[in-house]
Order: C-alpha cells, then sequence, then structure tokens
C-alpha cells in the first residue's frame, strides 16, 4: 500500500513539476529567438503578446490584455534603450486598457530611434492605437488593425460610445439621468480617443489626412472587432509595409496557445514547393 501511495504522490510532483520546467525552457528559447533578431536589425525587441496560456499545472487558461503592468514593463524597456537604436516590437493583441495603450504609444512615438510594430497575426483596439504610433508598420499580408473606438464598461456589459451618443438621439420622456451621464462620457471617450489618434498621426501625414484618419478610427463607424487590412491602411496614407521577416514567425510559435483536448487545426508543418509539370519530348 505504502508503494503505491509513493507512486501516486511521484506521479503528482512530476505532473507540477514538467509544465513548470517547460515554460522555463520556452522563456530561454524565446530570449534566444529575440537575441537573433537584435543582432540581426542592431535594435531593441519587444515582444508584446497576448494568448490563453497555461498558468499552472492544472493547465487553466488566463486571457491576457493590455494592462498596466505591460505598460510598465515597455516603458521600462524603452527607457533602458540608446536614442539612436531602433526599435522593434512584435504586436500580438486583441487590445486592452486605454491608459496603458495610450502610455506605450506615446512612449514610442517620443523614442528618437525609428520605430517598426510587426503585426504578424492581429493588433486590435489598443493594439491598433500602439502600432499607429510606429515609423513603420509591418503586417502579414492576412494580417489586420482594428478601430479604437472606445468602449463603456456598465453593469450590464460593454458598449460602443458612438452606439451610446446614437441612442440618445432618439426621443425618449422617460430616460432617466444614469444614461444621460453615460452619453457624457461617450462623447469625452470619443473625443479623448480622436485626439490621442491625431497626435500620433500629425507628423506622418498632411493634417487634413491626420485628422480624417483619426475621425475614421474613433467615431464608431465600424463594429470594434472590424478587421482593417494592410491594403486598406496603406489607402489612409499609412506607412504599413509586408516584409516580415521570418524571425517574427519562429518567435511567434515560442508563445504557444493553450492546449486543448483536440486541435482545431491541424497540418503538416513543412512548406510545399509548388509542383512542377512534367516536360514534355518533342514530337
Amino acid at each position: 500500500m505504502g508503494d503505491i501511495i509513493n507512486l501516486l504522490f511521484l506521479l503528482f510532483l512530476l505532473q507540477a513539476l514538467v509544465p513548470f520546467f517547460g515554460r522555463r525552457i520556452l522563456e530561454f528559447r524565446r530570449g534566444l529567438a529575440i537575441q537573433a533578431l537584435e543582432r540581426r536589425r542592431k535594435s531593441r525587441v519587444v515582444t508584446l503578446i497576448h494568448r490563453q496560456e497555461a498558468v499552472s499545472f492544472l493547465g487553466v487558461p488566463l486571457a491576457r490584455y493590455i494592462d498596466i503592468e505591460d505598460s510598465e514593463q515597455v516603458l521600462r524597456a524603452i527607457r533602458m534603450t540608446p536614442p539612436e537604436m531602433p526599435i522593434d516590437l512584435v504586436l500580438h493583441t486583441p487590445g486592452g486598457l486605454t491608459l496603458a495603450a495610450e502610455q506605450i504609444a506615446c512612449a514610442l512615438k517620443r523614442h528618437p530611434g525609428k520605430v517598426t510594430v510587426f503585426v504578424p497575426h492581429y493588433a486590435m483596439s489598443g493594439g491598433t492605437l500602439i502600432a499607429l504610433a510606429a515609423d513603420e508598420i509591418v503586417m502579414d499580408p492576412n494580417a489586420v488593425l482594428g478601430p479604437v473606438d472606445p468602449q463603456l464598461g456598465t453593469g450590464q456589459g460593454y458598449y460602443p460610445a458612438a452606439s451610446v451618443l446614437k441612442a440618445l438621439e432618439e426621443p425618449n420622456p422617460n430616460r432617466d439621468d444614469q444614461t444621460l451621464i453615460l452619453g457624457d462620457l461617450a462623447r469625452k471617450a470619443i473625443g479623448q480617443v480622436y485626439e490621442t489618434v491625431y497626435a500620433l498621426l500629425r507628423d506622418k501625414l498632411p493634417d487634413d489626412r491626420a485628422r480624417e484618419v483619426a475621425r475614421r478610427l474613433s467615431e464608431g463607424r465600424w463594429t470594434h472587432d472590424y478587421p482593417i487590412t494592410a491594403e486598406e491602411l496603406r489607402e489612409l496614407g499609412l506607412p504599413v509595409g509586408e516584409d516580415m521577416p521570418r524571425e517574427v514567425y519562429e518567435l511567434m510559435d515560442l508563445y504557444p496557445q493553450a492546449r486543448q483536448r483536440r486541435p482545431g487545426v491541424e497540418f503538416i508543418p513543412v512548406p510545399y514547393a509548388p509542383q512542377r509539370s512534367p516536360a514534355r519530348g518533342g514530337a
């Protein structure tokens, strides 16, 4: 009986330790990949990547968004970077806290060296706000950014500020003070985000174009999850390229999603070369 208990204890201990050492190895490989990309581009590489990752040996997923802790770490990395050194930010996020995203965006804009933001898959909401601070945005041909229109939190959930203002346009004599206060907050939030986007773009675009882009992205003309492609961004006049370094994709592989019981996507992970037609003999 004692041997069985010892065996069960050993199995439990292994279950706890194996994920721990696995994460340590993954972090070590990430550090090597970041250093390799820095050597190639002679830059400071910073990653802001949010996925659901296992946070304990039980594999409990934790959803991540841009928060104050992220802004503190990115601002620290910028402070530790020489003024003349370029900064490369690898960005993959659904968005997050507006305050944190604005802090990061403003700090990147103030950096004297060139700032490049790499978006291999998507950078929505606050992620888009950060990308707009870059001197160059490099996107995968299938990657997207998103609108930055503010969302207001209430006891019933989050509502687009633009939709709140639209609802207030409808006549309703029974409207309560809380709704009117929410409308006032919505109007202020849209104005504040507009001013932030304009401040990020006014030295990259002509003034009228910068104001137009700021208005489009902040006014709520699209749903908050509307995907804005690289082609659309270039039509708006933004400096967007598609020359994504191979190392960025390799780095993204080192930020795996928490494993599910059944994989949702499967494929053979090797590149396939185009098939060549066999040469035909002459008559």
